[in-house]
C-alpha cells in the first residue's frame, strides 16, 4: 500500500519528530517519570498513525500495523535488557547512554530498511523462503522458553566489533564528554565511547534478525513492515529508561516473547501452505493474531506483576526483629 507520497510523508514525520527529541532532551538526564511521559508520547504518535492508515486502507492496513508493531515493541524491551547489561559494563552514565541510544537510532533506521528491503524482495520472488523464516522463529522462540537466561550469557568484551574497533582504530585513552571524536595532541581519534557506539548498533543488527522475520510473518507489505519498525525504534530510547528502572518486575516477559514467536511462526509455516485459505480469511486471520499477542503480552505482564519470586536456598533472608525484654 505504500505510494511515493506516502513514503515521503512517513520519512519526513520521522525526521521531524526524532529532531524534536534530541532538542527537547538533548544534555539533560532522564529520569523514569520523562522516560514514562516520552513513551507514552511515542506509543500515541504510533496508534495516531494507525488511525491514519485505517482512515487510508481500513482495517486491513490499520491491523497488520498494529500486530507488528506490538510484536516489535514487545521484542524491544526484552532486547533493551542486554544494552542495560552493555551501558553498565562500560559503566556509562546517564546522559552519555541518551546519546548513544540516539545516534544508535539512527544506525538502526538505515541497517533495518535495507533489511526489509531485502526480505520482501525475496520472500516475492521465492515464497518458500516464508517456511525458512517459520522454522528460524521456533528455533529463537526454544531458545526464549528453554535456553536459559540469554543476558547471563552476553559479554560486551568479547564483542567481535569492540575487538576489531580496539585494533583498527585509533581510540583515545579517555572520553571526551559526549563526542564520540576527539584530537589528542593534534591526532584525530575517536573516543571510548564511540566503540560503545559501535556495539549497540551491532547488537540492534542481530536483534534485527530475530525481529524482521516476526514481522514478515503478520504482513509482507513493505511499507507496513518498515513502518511498524520505525515506530517501534522511535521510542526504544525513552522505553529503555524506563525499563532499566522496572527491569526486575519483567520476570515472565521472555516466556510471552517465546509463545509468540513460536505462534507467529507456526502461523507463517501455516499460512504459506495453506496459502489460498488464508488469504480468504485473511481479516479473521490478523484479528485472532492482534488478540492472541496482546493477551500473552499482558498475561506475562501481569504474571509478573503478581506472582513473586520463589527465594532460593542461601539468598538473604530478613533479619527477625527482637522484642526488647523477651
Amino acid at each position: 500500500m505504500g505510494t511515493l507520497p506516502l513514503w515521503v510523508g512517513f520519512l519526513v514525520g520521522v525526521a521531524a519528530v526524532i529532531a524534536i527529541d534530541l532538542r527537547v532532551s538533548s544534555g539533560q538526564d532522564v529520569t523514569p517519570r520523562k522516560a514514562a511521559g516520552w513513551t507514552g508520547i511515542w506509543v500515541t504518535l504510533s496508534l495516531c498513525f494507525a488511525g491514519f492508515l485505517y482512515f487510508l486502507g481500513g482495517a486491513k492496513a490499520a491491523v497488520p500495523f498494529l500486530t507488528a508493531y506490538v510484536i516489535e515493541y514487545a521484542l524491544s524491551v526484552d532486547n533493551l535488557f542486554v544494552f542495560i547489561l552493555v551501558f553498565g559494563f562500560f559503566k556509562i552514565p546517564n546522559r552519555s547512554q541518551h546519546r548513544l541510544l540516539y545516534w544508535g537510532i539512527l544506525g538502526a533506521f538505515i541497517m533495518r530498511g535495507v533489511l526489509i528491503g531485502l526480505g520482501t524482495t525475496l520472500v516475492a520472488k521465492a515464497a518458500w523462503l516464508l517456511y525458512v523464516f517459520g522454522a528460524f522463529l521456533l528455533y529463537t522462540a526454544g531458545k526464549l522458553l528453554f535456553g536459559g537466561n540469554e543476558e547471563e550469557e552476553v559479554d560486551p568484551e568479547k564483542s567481535p566489533v569492540l575487538k576489531w574497533g580496539r585494533r583498527l582504530l585509533p581510540v583515545a585513552d579517555k572520553d571526551d564528554g559526549l563526542a564520540f571524536t576527539t584530537r589528542v595532541n593534534g591526532k584525530f581519534m575517536f573516543t571510548p565511547l564511540f566503540l560503545v557506539l559501535l556495539v549497540v548498533e551491532s547488537t540492534d543488527l542481530l536483534f534485527a534478525l530475530d525481529s524482521i522475520p516476526a514481522v514478515l510473518g503478520i504482513s509482507q507489505d513493505p511499507f507496513i513492515v518498515f513502518s511498524s519498525n520505525a515506530c517501534a525504534i522511535l521510542g526504544l530510547r525513552s522505553l529503555f529508561f524506563l525499563v532499566s528502572a522496572l527491569m526486575d518486575k519483567f520476570r515472565y516477559l521472555k516466556i510471552g516473547l517465546g509463545v509468540i514467536l513460536a505462534f507467529v511462526g507456526l502461523k507463517l509455516i501455516a499460512e504459506t501452505y495453506f496459502s489460498e485459505y488464508a488469504h480468504a480469511h485473511e481479516g479473521v486471520v490478523i484479528l485472532v493474531s492482534l488478540g492472541f499477542i496482546a493477551l500473552t503480552l499482558t498475561a506475562s505482564v501481569v504474571a509478573s506483576m503478581l506472582i513473586k519470586p520463589k527465594v532460593q536456598p542461601g539468598d538473604a533472608q530478613p533479619t527477625p526483629v527482637t522484642k526488647v525484654g523477651a
